[in-house]
């Protein structure tokens, strides 16, 4: 089945974070920059109206409904905490304490409230990527 090619778009993620609250704001814009400071092979764009984040290199055809190539969907719907949303996070076999949720679609999760809560999460967010980009389909 052919795949759908995500399409890097930084320049909506920039105008989607200006359209927030300054707290929240600043609070998206660090996790993003955690996430794309993991590795240059992740791109963003707005995916399911929110930022997203995808491994950008070549994978085999697949099915869309799969979502390999999705990496992190943030979900800000709740007021007071970012949830970053691992469509395929039950692949990363260590969570490194910080993936939550055990849905049987495959979804794990990771919930931050603050900058400070974020700065502690960091470094095992780094790692988790760096886990799920080591198992993605190439």
């Amino acid at each position: 089945m052919p795949q759908a090619k995500d399409v890097h778009n930084p320049a909506a993620i920039d105008q989607y974070i200006q359209q927030l609250e300054p707290p929240l704001a600043a609070l998206v814009q660090g996790i993003r920059h955690v996430i794309l400071s993991t590795d240059p092979i992740i791109g963003e764009q707005i995916k399911w109206n929110a930022p997203s984040f995808f491994y950008q290199g070549n994978m085999p055809p697949f099915n869309p409904k799969e979502y390999k190539r999705d990496m992190i969907v943030l979900n800000l719907r709740q007021k007071d905490h970012v949830l970053l949303i691992f469509p395929t996070g039950a692949k990363v076999s260590n969570g490194r304490g910080i993936l939550e949720g055990n849905y049987k679609d495959g979804r794990r999760m990771v919930a931050i409230k603050t900058i400070a809560e974020l700065e502690l999460k960091k470094e095992a967010l780094h790692m988790v990527i760096h886990d799920w980009l080591l198992l993605a389909d190439k």
